[in-house]
C-alpha cells in the first residue's frame, strides 16, 4: 500500500545530496536503519546494489545515521521502480498506483471513521494488500494489519505500512493522531528505542500481530483535505513521510519536552512545568487528561524510553541502569519494565555488559 509517484528512475532528477549529512537533525523521523534494509531488499531482488546506490549518491562506507531524508526517499522509489511493486516484492505484487486509487477513494469521505471502513474495503478489493481490520471499543480504535503474506525479514515493507496508516490518518484529518498503543509482531530491534521518535510511542514488541490503537473519539474527526492538496501530498511521497510528523504541539509533547531534562539530573515538579508553560498546575493536569495522560505517564514513559535506548547500547549493567533512572533496587527496574515492555531488561540487551566493581 505504498505510493510509486515518480516516472522516472532517480538519476532522472538532478543532482545528489551530500552524504554526510545526518538523517536525525531538523525533525526528520527516518525509520531505524531504513536505507540499510532497503540495500538488502535490492540484493534479495537480484539488483544492481551498487549502480543504485551510486545513483543515489550513497557511498559503500557511509554509516545508516549519515544518510539523508533525500537519498533514502530517492532509494524507496528506485526500489518502487525496478520492482514494479510498492511493497519492493515483498509479497503478493502490489501494482504501481495501488496507493494513489485508495487515497482517490477516502479522500472524499466526511471523517475518520468512513475513511477507514474504505480502506478496509479498498483492501479486499485490491487483494495483494494487507489486510486492514479495524475494531472499535467504548473509549479505543484498534487498526490491524495483516503482514502474514509478507516475505520481509528485515520488517521495513510492514513498517513503512504501520507508518503510512498513521501519517495518512493524521494527513487526512489534519491534526494529531496519537497512538495509545502500538503492537509489533517482531523481536525488538537493537534500534528498538528509535521507534518512539518515528510513531510517537514506544512499541510492544514480538506479539502476534501488528496493532496501531488511538482514541476512539477521533473517529469522528472530520476529513478536510481537497484534491489539490492530495496531488501536492502524493507528489512528495516518500518524502513526506520522513520529514514531517503527525505529533509535537500538543500538551503532553510540550511536557515531555521540559520532563526530558530531569533523565539528566533533578525531575521538574508540576508547579515548575506549569511556569515554564504559563498556565497553572490544575490547568495542566486538566489539557493532560484531555490527552488521556498525566505528568507521571509522561514522566514513566521517559524513563522506559532511556531504559530500552541504554539496554540496545549495552554500556550500563541492569544495576548501574536502575541506579541512574532512580529505582532503588534492580529487582524494582525489572519489575517495572516487563510492565512497560512485556519483555525482560535482557531481551533488549545486546551483548552481557559486567556489572561495576
Amino acid at each position: 500500500m505504498l505510493p510509486s509517484t515518480v516516472a522516472s528512475t532517480s538519476h532522472d532528477r538532478g543532482a545528489h545530496p551530500t552524504v554526510g549529512y545526518r538523517a536525525n537533525v531538523s525533525g526528520s523521523i527516518l525509520p531505524p536503519d531504513v536505507a540499510r534494509r532497503l540495500v538488502l531488499i535490492g540484493e534479495r531482488q537480484g539488483l544492481d546494489v551498487a549502480s543504485l546506490l551510486r545513483r543515489t549518491g550513497i557511498s559503500a562506507g557511509t554509516r545508516p545515521g549519515e544518510v539523508t531524508v533525500a537519498q533514502a526517499a530517492e532509494l524507496t522509489q528506485e526500489l518502487w521502480c525496478l520492482t514494479g511493486d510498492e511493497l519492493f516484492g515483498l509479497g503478493p505484487p502490489v501494482p504501481l498506483h495501488s496507493f494513489r486509487l485508495v487515497m482517490r477513494s477516502v479522500l472524499h469521505a466526511p471523517d475518520l471513521r468512513a475513511a477507514l471502513h474504505r480502506v478496509v474495503e479498498a483492501c479486499q478489493v485490491l487483494s495483494t494488500l494487507p489486510r486492514v481490520r479495524v475494531s472499535a471499543e467504548e473509549t479505543e480504535v484498534e487498526v490491524e494489519l495483516d503482514v502474514s503474506r509478507l516475505n520481509d525479514p528485515e520488517h521495513l515493507a510492514a513498517e513503512l505500512v504501520a507508518m503510512l496508516i498513521h501519517r495518512v490518518l493524521g494527513w487526512l484529518a489534519g491534526r494529531r493522531i496519537g497512538l495509545r498503543r502500538l503492537e509489533l509482531p517482531w523481536p525488538a530491534p537493537p534500534s528498538a528505542a528509535a521507534y518512539g521518535t518515528v510513531f510517537g510511542r514506544q512499541p510492544r514488541f514480538g506479539g502476534a500481530r501488528l496493532v496501531l490503537a488511538f482514541d476512539q473519539a477521533l473517529l469522528d474527526a472530520p476529513v478536510i483535505r481537497d484534491e489539490k492538496e492530495l496531488d501536492d501530498y502524493l507528489a512528495d511521497q516518500p518524502n513526506v513521510w520522513f520529514v514531517t510528523r503527525d505529533y509535537g504541539s500538543s500538551a503532553a509533547d510540550r511536557v515531555r519536552r521540559i520532563l526530558e531534562h530531569g533523565l539528566r539530573g533533578q525531575w521538574p515538579t508540576p508547579d515548575e512545568i506549569g511556569s515554564r508553560l504559563s498556565v497553572s498546575p490544575q490547568h495542566l493536569r486538566r489539557l493532560l487528561r484531555a490527552e488521556h495522560t498525566s505528568i507521571g505517564q509522561i514522566k514513566e514513559d521517559l524513563v522506559r524510553d532511556a531504559a530500552i535506548a541504554s539496554l540496545t547500547r549495552g554500556e550500563e549493567s541492569v544495576e548501574e541502569l536502575a541506579r541512574r533512572l532512580g529505582f532503588s533496587e534492580a529487582s524494582s527496574f525489572r519489575r517495572a519494565f516487563r510492565r512497560w515492555t512485556g519483555q525482560p531488561p535482557g531481551a533488549y540487551r545486546r551483548r552481557p555488559v559486567a556489572a561495576s566493581g
